[in-house]
């Protein structure tokens, strides 16, 4: 079997391609800009060239006298809409052409509407702003910047994590450490660009929109409009790459359904990739302060983690990844606080994994340090102090494979043979570094509802509005049905990303797997109840117990040899089909979450809450390769070894460990939003000088699935692992590189300049 495709193990599915991958490489796969419209017109965005201030006049007329203007929506035109409602379902409480206060760069101030891309395009560059420009404040050190703790300012960062004397703890250590570490801005550059297409008929609304939370759009954007929520339909039956940018509603979104309304004809807003850099979310700069007090054999003893985070004047988006990292390791004591910087930049918002990427990196790293200065492995040191129960609050893990993990992958890395001494690997003029960390994820499930119609020639159709971002969720929810109704997997057809469908939880917090399978699992079975229920009074399976019936092949069976033909049970029952629609509610949800789905609100459990904390863990090796002399920097492998309960698909999970792990690496070496502490203004906002990976950048990248048992975290055994690749992968690269060179640097990106003395 090919490497892509690995050999499932004990609970692991079979690798299957993606039902949808032809559809994708030939093109026919629709995105939401894709979507063929009648007398469609065309809008472009202008926004502010300034950070802070105010508009004191906008000048449209001569961009309306340009051939083919239709309409340009500007500062009055959006008074009777709503502003956007911060929170799960919205980035931002930003109405940008409500207020002519500039909170940002890059803040939209208009939108022209044309028959062309071209003439919009060319109206948008005549429009000229007049600003009251005040000195604004970038980020981190900064006059004006304003500082607040962030424990209670947001729902999923509640408070501090405290546990024991840390201050007596970490004094009385034998062994400390004290560092801080740095982590820079990242902006989502998906291959797909942001759009909003929109289109009325007869007072309803239909939006094509690249989202991963169709009913929460639909509720954040009917919220605005003052609409019905049944009136309004959102359709998006592909996400040509999301990472949590694409989750909530974005301001432009209305904007585009005003004018839409106003020339009486679709249209359609496609961002430029420049645009996207601030007019939707990001990931922001954090800075870190570790302290680790421990014994002389290793042992943890004091954990402290303060961290800060940049952030919008308007909003309080709160990462607080102190929340993970507080619970990694066996602590004698903890002590955390997390605090966000105001600036005058856009609000951030969800990026893959967004607390654990930026906050592992200082707690793997300072690992990594104090493994230095104990002299000691540092896969040794993680296994001293490996716990099986949170360290604050003593509740049990539901499983825990970190060490089985890093076992693995350093055997297959040949870590055995690594020389501990920084500088001691060479060839010729490269100097070779080992580094490694923890990856970590919580494992989330959210309510979920199905719809599942079994038909008599063996065909199976399964519905969600949950949406194929790229995780291959349509593939593993095809696969849930088969192997449950018994019928091959090219027999399902599959369709999901519209509110007309069952709604779904945000596909977001690596919980697409575990929710929308668990509802197609309670669909199939409510299938098979039902088959049995008919089979039994009568024909080859009469007086069967029902419980006893399993599906395969098209046949019903019993444990003693006999079956059925499903047709011949549906024709007992006066139907060509069967259809189950079922709604999943995780436990410790409430019980009215799965209705809460139809008005947009999204319910997730799990990771920390609960009887047992509930993660999926892995451990990643790198290899890097620095260049004595021009410092280049390269990294020729990465292994990863990771435990995630139930593996749907062997050959989809690796391609999102693979995609993590290169973009861990990507951020470590590559990936940093460079903004001008002069003006708040972004400098580097195309793909020219935002440095993303390619292949020339990437050597072997290996993944290994170890088998994993855990029926605490939801009925279908899923642990979410979308996000767990990238997390730990930056902070392996830095270790390997001081390994390598013996500089320690807590800053990253590394760039080359980082390696000069």
């Amino acid at each position: 079997m090919i490497p892509a495709a690995p050999i499932p193990k004990e609970n692991q599915g079979q690798p299957a391609p993606r039902i949808d991958g032809r559809l994708k490489v030939t093109g026919e796969a629709r995105y939401a800009a894709d979507m063929p419209l009648s007398n469609i017109a065309y809008g472009v965005l202008v926004t502010s060239d300034i950070a802070r201030g105010r508009v004191k006049a906008i000048a449209l007329e001569e961009a309306r006298r340009q051939r083919g203007v239709l309409d340009i929506i500007s500062y009055g035109d959006m008074d009777g809409v709503e502003k956007p409602e911060f929170g799960t379902s919205a980035a931002t409480s930003l109405g940008p052409l409500h207020q002519k206060e500039i909170v940002h760069d890059g803040q939209i101030v208009a939108l022209v509407v044309a028959d062309t891309f071209e003439a919009a395009s060319e109206a948008a560059d005549r429009i000229k702003v007049d600003y009251d420009e005040q000195k604004p404040t970038a980020t981190f050190g900064l006059p004006g910047g304003e500082t607040v703790d962030a424990a209670g300012k947001s729902e999923l960062y509640k408070e501090d994590l405290k546990a024991g004397d840390f201050d007596g703890a970490f004094a009385a250590a034998a062994v400390k450490i004290e560092a801080e570490y740095a982590t820079s801005a990242n902006t989502h550059n998906p291959m797909e660009l942001f759009s909003t297409t929109c289109e009325w008929r007869d007072g309803k609304l239909t939006v094509y929109e690249p989202t991963q939370n169709t009913f929460g759009f639909r509720a954040a954007i009917a919220r605005q409009l003052h609409m019905d929520q049944r009136d309004v339909r959102v359709i998006c039956p592909y996400t040509g790459g999301g990472f949590g940018s694409k989750g909530p509603v974005t301001p432009r979104s209305a904007i585009v359904a005003v004018a839409a309304r106003r020339v009486g004809r679709p249209v359609r807003c496609v961002v430029s990739r420049m645009q996207g850099f601030t007019t939707t979310t990001y990931r922001a700069e954090t800075q870190h302060r570790i302290r680790i007090g421990a014994t002389e054999d290793g042992h943890i003893a004091a954990f402290g983690h303060e961290g800060s985070e940049v952030c919008s004047r308007i909003d309080d988006y709160v990462v607080g990844g102190a929340e993970a990292t507080a619970r990694m390791y066996n602590y004698g004591s903890v002590m955390t606080k997390v605090r966000m910087v105001k600036c005058d930049r856009q609000t951030p918002g969800y990026m893959r994994s967004p607390p654990e990427t930026p906050y592992m990196f200082p707690l793997e790293s300072a690992m990594d340090e104090l493994a230095v200065r104990l002299k000691m492995d540092p896969i040794e040191l993680r296994r001293i102090n490996d716990t099986d129960k949170d360290p604050v609050t003593g509740r049990p893990y539901s499983s825990r494979g970190v060490m089985r993990c890093f076992d693995e992958a350093a055997k297959v890395f040949g870590w055995s043979k690594r020389n501990p001494a920084p500088g001691s690997h060479r060839d010729g003029e490269w100097l070779i570094g080992w580094g490694c960390a923890m990856a970590v994820y919580p494992t989330n499930v959210g309510a979920a509802t199905a719809r599942v119609r079994l038909f008599a020639d063996g065909k199976v159709e399964v519905q969600s509005s949950s949406h194929e971002i790229g995780t291959g969720i349509r593939t593993v929810a095809a696969q849930m049905a088969a192997e449950h109704l018994g019928v091959p997997l090219e027999s399902v057809r599959v369709e999901m990303g519209d509110t007309d469908l069952p709604p779904a939880p945000v596909s977001g917090g690596s919980t697409s797997t575990a929710s929308v399978c668990s509802a197609v699992l309670k669909a199939c079975e409510g299938i098979r109840q039902r088959l049995a229920d008919a089979a039994i009074g009568h024909g080859p399976l009469s007086g069967q117990q029902p419980a006893s019936l399993r599906l395969s092949g098209q046949r019903l069976h019993s444990s003693d040899g006999a079956s059925q033909p499903v047709s011949d049970v549906l024709a007992s029952m006066q139907t060509g089909m069967i259809e189950q629609y079922a709604e999943f509610v995780p436990e410790g949800a409430p019980p009215d979450a799965a209705s809460k789905l139809y008005q947009g609100k999204s319910t997730l459990i799990g990771g920390s809450h609960g009887k047992k904390l509930k993660y999926a863990f892995g451990a990643e090796l790198v290899e890097v390769r620095i260049h004595s002399r021009s410092k280049e920097i390269r990294i020729p492998r990465m292994v990863g070894a990771f435990t995630a309960g139930r593996i749907m698909n062997t050959r989809t999970a690796r391609s999102q460990l693979m995609g993590g792990m290169v973009w861990g690496m990507a951020s470590g070496l590559l990936e940093a939003t460079v903004v001008d502490p002069r003006n708040a203004r972004y400098v580097n906002r195309d793909l020219q000088d935002y440095l993303l990976p390619v292949a020339a950048d990437i050597g072997d990248v290996e993944v290994i699935l170890l088998p994993e048992v855990d029926n605490d975290v939801n009925p279908a055994g899923v642990k979410g692992l979308g996000e767990l690749g990238n997390v730990g992968t930056n902070a392996a690269v830095a270790n390997a590189v001081y390994h390598a060179t013996g500089r320690r640097i807590r800053r990253i990106p590394i760039r080359i300049e980082d390696m000069l003395v």
